[in-house]
């Protein structure tokens, strides 16, 4: 009989199975079987922050509204290298070039004015403690004309993802064990298992968008909390006697 494999946050499977399928590897099992999706996630204080900033420009022309968008982009990527912010740190994500158009009410039409370009830069920062700094010195200093952001993660998350992994197994087999001996068995063995992994972070700050036209000469105030590492684990168990 092959065991019809379906999925559950805690639950089980019994059935008299001679296969366990998992990753296209048959493996045999003489008893019957248990299915688990246990998750454990370990908080901890990031240590790096990221966020997306850049400049919009409007002309008459395609080509003055990119040479003009281009000149001040500059601006803001080399504020970001003096900010100790390095090359590898900084990425281009998004350069937009579309008609600009105002509403005229006289006649109630879109009246076509020019050009309007955007161009956007993902920056990461490592120490986030010059975080608010870097943010205020953009904009006041920069000529950023909008900021999105900043997310927040853990560079190298190994430990925590350790940890979480331990955790889950320890509990995922607690919970084997026990509905192993409520059936009659002495315990369970691992058939196979699957791992997931997810990083739960801090919505973006919701005032970063309007903070462009507010920027004041104090750096911007910057609490970075904690991101959750969560670490799911998909595994199958065989009682045994």
């Amino acid at each position: 009989m092959k065991i019809c494999h379906w999925m559950m946050f805690t639950g089980f499977v019994m059935a008299p199975a001679n296969l366990v399928q998992a990753a296209n590897v048959q493996i045999t099992a003489e008893n019957p079987v248990i299915e688990l999706s246990v998750s454990e996630q370990v908080d901890s204080r990031p240590d790096t922050a990221s966020f997306s900033t850049g400049v919009q420009s409007n002309a008459p022309t395609a080509i003055q509204a990119l040479r003009d968008n281009s000149r001040k982009t500059q601006t803001v990527i080399d504020k970001l290298k003096s900010l100790g912010i390095t090359e590898k740190d900084i990425q281009t994500t998004g350069i937009n070039l579309g008609a600009d158009y105002q509403y005229d009410r006289a006649t109630r039409q879109n009246k076509f004015v020019g050009y309007q370009v955007s161009n956007q830069v993902r920056a990461t920062v490592r120490d986030i403690d010059k975080l608010g700094t870097i943010l205020d010195a953009l904009v006041s200093e920069g000529g950023a004309t909008n900021l999105n952001g900043p997310y927040f993660s853990i560079d190298d998350d190994s430990k925590v993802k350790k940890l979480a992994r331990e955790r889950a197994l320890a509990n995922a087999r607690a919970q084997a064990e026990g509905y192993a001996r409520a059936s009659g068995y002495s315990g369970v063995r691992v058939l196979s298992i699957a791992e997931g992994l997810r990083h739960v972070s801090q919505r973006p700050v919701p005032a970063m968008r309007a903070m462009v036209s507010e920027a004041a000469d104090t750096s911007v105030p910057v609490a970075p909390g904690q991101v959750g590492t969560t670490v799911t684990l998909n595994i199958t168990y065989e009682m045994t006697r």
